[in-house]
């Protein structure tokens, strides 16, 4: 790990480090250089768009993907909505981990992938697979994303959540990137990071709004203030707040990837016919919520279907899988590179809180209970209590979760579902090419929003303050 960051953390330091005796200049300075001595540096040339004998503008992407599968399947269906706009960018998705390979690539995106990173729920991060040290595997990786982006050269990079990268192993080449001055950077966000302390601790001791204020030029936050406001809960400087545009929810439905009609998915639906879907992401903390979801006593005529994910271990897969064995009305899916062609089909869910699953359940408008992560951080469970208060889901704290909790709350006959899109913005995956237009300088192809002009913030409902009962708490309709 490089000279000035410790245990996972930053020093206090400029993320512009000294380099051969100079400093190497911020983007602001190079930026600034350009237009006092053009003819020395030469003109930023705009991106072409893609057409007939025309390439479309370069794009990386970013994730860091050191837990779960989140990370990446965000960037996958980002670069799927820049690849295929009028734009017709051209996107380099690097990830964390491996598993980014068992999705489609559409066309004109492509993948690199890193010696993978694992991230226990303790916070600590190990190697995954490689015999190395961690402080090798983190240098490995920024060597290749330093190598990777120079080759490159994209008009824009794209980073997942983390300003400086996993332990920092993006500082490197954000700075080279500042000293070239052609590519533009971006800092992608979901809608809740943490506790509020603790993003505000993290980002204080890790000089994450230093690395914002010198080396990007926005803030993407794909969410509504509607929602939760990360600018007023984590009280972002007005430096920051300036460069802070919502996008708004990724709508799951938009892109047409789970219309793909039953028989795609017949084989894994339960003899029942009806059934509900247990979903944890990745998997690897998953296994509680499966137990007891492979545990509960289903209603009369329901089915089950249980989604484990590739990060689970093979031996808990099978033991799983055993389990449902026992009950036909059971069925136990290693891995589906699209579990929306499940939850299309599926009648009700029960899932983890992470970002994508949720936006997915609240896109397909399916009654849910949410039972969401609470370690290493609370982010899934702030936005489990946010969405319940909208009346959207039922949450359940994982302290209280039981087989028999789950039998009670699937034995309930659901309720009506309020529609999402009637509380919070789904527009995301269409406003993001009209985003990346504005980043670009390029002409605006819609009649508003190209610039990236924000959602107006609202008054967010009471936090996430209140005790989880024993039960399901049943969300207001």
């Amino acid at each position: 790990m490089r000279e000035g960051r410790k245990n996972g953390t930053a020093s206090r330091t400029r993320p512009a480090e000294r380099e051969n005796g100079r400093s190497s200049p911020p983007i602001w300075a190079a930026r600034a250089l350009r237009r006092a001595h053009p003819s020395e540096w030469g003109p930023i040339a705009a991106p072409a768009v893609a057409g007939k004998g025309r390439t479309g503008p370069r794009v990386a992407l970013y994730s860091h993907d050191t837990m779960g599968l989140g990370h990446m399947r965000r960037n996958m269906l980002i670069a799927r909505a820049l690849a295929e706009s009028d734009l017709g960018a051209n996107v380099l998705l690097i990830a964390g981990a491996a598993e980014a390979k068992l999705f489609r690539m559409p066309r004109r995106v492509d993948c690199l992938t890193l010696p993978a990173l694992r991230k226990e729920t303790d916070g600590q991060y190990h190697s995954r697979s490689l015999g190395l040290s961690l402080q090798q595997v983190v240098a490995v990786r920024a060597s290749t994303i330093c190598a990777a982006l120079e080759a490159y050269a994209p008009d824009v990079l794209i980073v997942d959540n983390v300003p400086r990268g996993a332990l920092g192993e993006l500082d490197d080449a954000l700075r080279r990137l500042s000293e070239r001055g052609t590519t533009r950077c971006v800092l992608g966000l979901r809608d809740v990071l943490d506790e509020t302390p603790v993003v505000r601790r993290e980002w204080r001791e890790r000089a994450y709004e230093e690395a914002v204020r010198e080396f990007y030029d926005a803030v993407w936050v794909y969410g509504d203030p509607a929602v939760f406001d990360p600018v007023r809960e984590y009280g972002w400087s007005p430096r920051t707040a300036r460069k802070v545009r919502y996008v708004g929810y990724l709508d799951r439905r938009s892109d047409g990837l789970a219309d793909t009609g039953p028989d795609a998915i017949r084989h894994l639906v339960p003899s029942a016919g009806r059934f509900a879907l247990c979903m944890a992401g990745g998997g690897q903390d998953g296994v509680p919520l499966m137990r007891a979801v492979l545990w509960a006593d289903l209603p009369p005529h329901l089915g089950c279907v249980v989604v484990t994910g590739p990060f689970m271990t093979t031996a808990m897969r099978r033991a799983l899988a055993a389990r449902a064995a026992r009950d036909e009305r059971f069925a136990v899916v290693d891995f589906h590179s699209e579990p929306r062609q499940l939850l299309a089909r599926a009648d009700r869910v029960i899932a983890m809180g992470g970002y994508n699953t949720l936006s997915e359940i609240l896109s397909y408008e399916k009654p849910a209970l949410i039972v969401p992560r609470v370690q290493p951080r609370q982010e899934q469970w702030i936005r489990a209590r946010c969405v319940q208060a909208l009346g959207l889901v039922d949450i359940l704290h994982p302290r209280d979760l039981r087989p028999a909790a789950l039998s009670a709350w699937l034995a309930q006959d659901p309720l009506e579902v309020r529609k999402a899109r009637n509380v919070i913005d789904f527009g995301g995956l269409s406003r993001l090419p009209q985003f990346l237009r504005g980043t670009l300088g390029l002409p605006c192809s819609a009649p508003r929003g190209c610039a990236g002009e924000p959602l107006t913030p609202v008054p967010t409902r009471g936090g996430p303050d209140r005790e989880p009962g024993a039960a399901a708490e049943r969300a207001p309709r």
